[in-house]
């Protein structure tokens, strides 16, 4: 398991994982008072946590499935990608898609992290790319079905 070094400056417990497979820990809002995101507003949600990671690993800041389904609030840079040489606070940059007000409550679970190893590239400049059966097909090249 990877250790990461955290500062919580919340008054919550530090994220964990729900389940032995989980792949995302759950982030929660740190507020004073409640928070409430009008249709298609956003606002930067602070969690109070300030992290280091390892070189060679990100976190990054997804939505949560429940707040997208029932909700329609979603992280809106999505990925939101923390860089291990990030000291700042952690924060989850949300929107409302629905047509609803949405209040946000202090501790309110409103986003996921994952952490994972990730590569720095070393370009390679050529003229010319391998062929392959795909090659250039972009979005929907596939079809519908």
């Amino acid at each position: 398991m990877l250790q990461v070094k955290v500062i919580n400056k919340s008054k919550h417990p530090l994220p964990a994982y729900a389940t032995p497979a989980s792949a995302g820990l759950d982030l929660r809002a740190n507020i004073t008072e409640t928070i409430t995101l009008a249709p298609l507003e956003r606002r930067l949600i602070p969690t109070g946590l300030f992290i280091e990671l390892p070189v060679g690993y990100e976190a990054q800041v997804r939505p949560r499935s429940g707040l997208a389904l029932k909700h329609g609030i979603t992280v809106l840079n999505t990925p939101g990608t923390v860089d291990a040489d990030y000291r700042g606070e952690v924060c989850v940059c949300l929107i409302n898609l629905s047509n609803e007000p949405f209040a946000i409550e202090d501790g309110e679970r409103v986003a996921q992290m994952v952490v994972a190893r990730h590569e720095q590239v070393d370009w390679a400049p050529v003229e010319v790319l391998s062929d392959t059966e795909r090659g250039a097909g972009g979005y929907g090249h596939t079809g519908k079905k």
